[in-house]
């Protein structure tokens, strides 16, 4: 067993974890390759995360694939990215039912290609029985957007009368989201060193506790995952009250 999972209270682990995959293009320049080679190492690392993450007994792993943003980078890159994906989705299939795992996606998954969005609802549809972890890919997404759309849908239910305003609070406004079924993420680990949320879940992970890492999502092991449970169970979650309520609590 790795010295640092050792050190790691199972019995106090987050139920949500969030990934910020960043550096695959970084890692390919370092390495002196594409761009594409990045992401096809850091493929790797989702499926080892994946599975490391199950082992361990996280019951939510939501990982930022494919920003609504992304959209905008070069033609021929965001066209073997998609290729990728499709080519992934179809080849993993198999070891996510091996490992009991779930697979979902949220995002705007309409703007996908018409064969991405096939083979994403077969693995979906093909995994939903299992139930030990919900791999949640955010694909084609964006928190303002996610948001934008939420009000858009409390917005048509208040002008068909279903929906009044004073029946709108925080719990409610939740239930419009993509992640409806999914609890708040306690967790949020980015790699590669920017200290930044990119327009990530930005509703919920209010309360997360956020951890950034210089390493480069291709090299993102089992003891980096470990490394940022540790780092967030050695934290005080107060949830806007002191130290002494927690402690009494």
């Amino acid at each position: 067993m790795s010295e640092l999972k050792s050190q790691i209270d199972l019995s106090n682990l987050p139920e949500h974890v969030a990934i910020i995959m960043d550096g695959n293009g970084r890692w390919a320049k370092r390495n002196g390759r594409p761009r594409i080679f990045g992401h096809r190492n850091g493929v790797k690392t989702v499926k080892h995360i994946a599975e490391v993450s199950a082992e361990l007994g996280i019951k939510h792993l939501t990982l930022y694939a494919f920003s609504k943003e992304n959209w905008s980078r070069p033609k021929a890159e965001v066209i073997a990215l998609m290729e990728l994906l499709v080519h992934t989705i179809k080849g993993e299939t198999k070891t996510l039912m091996k490992n009991d795992i779930r697979l979902k996606a949220i995002g705007n998954l309409h703007a996908l290609p018409k064969r991405c969005q096939e083979q994403l609802q077969e693995a979906i549809d093909m995994t939903s029985g299992n139930k030990r972890m919900d791999l949640i890919l955010a694909l084609s997404y964006s928190s303002r957007w996610e948001i934008t759309e939420a009000c858009k849908k409390m917005a048509a239910d208040a002008l068909e009368g279903s929906l009044q305003p004073d029946e709108i609070n925080e719990e409610l406004f939740s239930t419009y989201l993509s992640t409806k079924h999914y609890p708040d993420p306690e967790l949020l680990i980015r790699t590669s060193g920017e200290q930044r949320i990119s327009n990530f879940l930005l509703w919920q992970i209010a309360y997360a506790e956020l951890y950034f890492t210089e390493t480069l999502w291709p090299d993102f092991k089992a003891d980096d995952l470990y490394q940022a449970i540790i780092s967030y169970q050695q934290r005080e979650r107060r949830f806007g009250k002191i130290s002494e309520q927690i402690k009494v609590g």
